[in-house]
């Protein structure tokens, strides 16, 4: 498999406890889709390496994880700070129009009225709220992914439509 076949979930911060649990941050939207998890990715030198779970508990945007093999602080220690993947092909299926952040990166913004903005960069949650972070004329526009702002997503042709509010760039 290719490194474009997976998408990132997160990062093991630290051992949790002497048994080879791992704490990990995760960056997902919904956690709780977590719970009936049977493998990860960890990345290792540039390799997507499958670890089978044993267990996992959620607490926020946090999940304590036994993976199988991994049976001592030491050995859970060695995996601290590298990034956890899935597969793309384990995503859940989203609602027609939604879509996964990392989906977008690189798809054209197209304001209806001013014209090419530039390309998404990266999509930021803040609270509730999704941004689309745009390289815009040297620097970038946080637009809101709402309803009045978004209004046309093609992922066909890599291109997200939005219509701005009158002075919006000038911000």
């Amino acid at each position: 498999m290719k490194a474009k076949d997976f998408y990132k979930v997160g990062f093991i911060m630290k051992p949790h406890g002497l048994k080879g649990e791992v704490t990990v941050s995760l960056d997902i939207d919904s956690p709780a889709d977590w719970k009936n998890l049977q493998t990860i990715f960890i990345d290792i030198k540039g390799q997507h390496i499958p670890y089978f779970i044993e267990s996992i508990s959620l607490k926020g945007d946090k999940a304590f994880i036994k993976l199988e093999d991994v049976s001592s602080f030491d050995e859970a220690k060695k995996l601290q700070k590298h990034s956890l993947y899935l597969q793309k092909t384990e995503r859940p299926k989203l609602q027609r129009g939604d879509f996964y952040n990392d989906e977008i990166i690189d798809f054209v913004v197209e304001d209806a009225t001013t014209g090419i903005l530039g390309k998404v960069l990266t999509v930021e949650q803040t609270g509730q709220t999704r941004f689309l972070i745009v390289n815009h004329a040297s620097k970038e526009l946080m637009i809101p992914v709402t309803g009045p702002f978004i209004t046309n997503i093609s992922k066909s042709k890599r291109k997200i439509t939005v219509s701005l509010p009158d002075g919006f760039l000038d911000i």
